[in-house]
């Protein structure tokens, strides 16, 4: 994720970062302007179609489709973010409930008890990393390893790894309430952060695995390049090589906004403004160690 100042200005204005969308719709700025380009040619010089022509309707027909070009967009955008949010808002809990388990574990655990805080120590920050990982779409990699898990040599990389982090963390607490460490009711006061623990990757599942309705995708991106590639059509009459620059800045607003909308709406990758899952990992394994010192 991209930390930056955000009363800045002119650094938004002037610096090109690596994750501007001006980079990546360059070539098709390019092609959208040598076809304006082409366009302008035929009717001008070639064709010398009249200023009467009907073609000089066409722009009409983009200012009625102007307003419902932008409702889609305003409502792929938002729906977008809306994800991106969900996603931070959920690893904002992981972050919360594992402070929270691990509080609560320092106070029923005795101090001198290395052997159960370390397993703590070792578990609660392995499942924000299994969690991470299994967003990555790394489970493929792991269930092609002929050797056991580096972390845990238990697990069973064909299954679902936050899973079975989540299982032995049960399977250790229910220990400690037969070895009469820990009373029932601690238990119970235990297993609440325990299942939000699953319920969050469930929440995180959601977002990754159900993208945006497909019609609905396909119809924004053919709605645009119509709009867009019918454009030189009818200002070549009125603007003539204005066009050109016209339809370069359109391609570039409508198409950003397009490609904003499909970088957020997966907030659990490695794109620029994805979420850093990797740092939040690391506090938690910080904040965790401290806490079980």
């Amino acid at each position: 994720m991209i930390n930056y100042n955000t009363q800045g200005w002119f650094p938004f204005i002037f610096r090109f970062h690596k994750a501007d969308t001006i980079r990546k719709l360059l070539p098709a700025i390019i092609i959208t302007c040598l076809f304006a380009w082409l366009v302008v040619y035929l009717e001008l010089a070639y064709l010398q179609l009249p200023g009467n022509s009907y073609i000089k309707n066409i722009p009409a027909m983009h200012s009625l489709l102007g307003f419902a070009i932008s409702m889609l967009l305003v409502f792929r955008t938002n729906t977008a973010y809306d994800r991106w949010w969900e996603g931070r808002k959920l690893w904002g809990s992981l972050v919360n409930n594992s402070r929270n388990l691990a509080i609560k574990l320092n106070t029923l655990l005795h101090y001198d008890d290395d052997k159960n805080r370390s397993f703590f120590k070792k578990l609660i920050p392995l499942f924000a990393d299994e969690l991470r990982l299994h967003l990555l779409n790394e489970r493929t990699r792991l269930a092609l390893d002929i050797t056991p898990h580096p972390e845990i040599p238990d697990f069973d990389t064909s299954k679902h790894i936050p899973n079975q982090v989540v299982m032995l963390l049960m399977t250790k607490i229910n220990l400690l309430y037969r070895d009469e460490k820990i009373t029932g009711y601690q238990m119970l006061m235990l297993n609440n952060e325990i299942q939000s623990f699953l319920d969050i990757c469930g929440g995180c599942e959601r977002i990754k695995n159900t993208p945006i309705p497909y019609s609905y995708s396909v119809f924004i991106k053919k709605f645009l390049f119509l709009y867009i590639i019918t454009m030189p059509l009818g200002f070549a009459l009125t603007l003539g090589y204005l066009t050109i620059p016209v339809v370069a800045f359109v391609t570039y607003v409508l198409g950003s906004l397009e490609m904003i909308a499909e970088e957020i709406e997966d907030p659990f990758g490695k794109d620029e403004n994805d979420l850093p899952m990797q740092r939040m990992s690391e506090n938690i394994r910080k904040n965790i160690h401290e806490i079980l010192a």
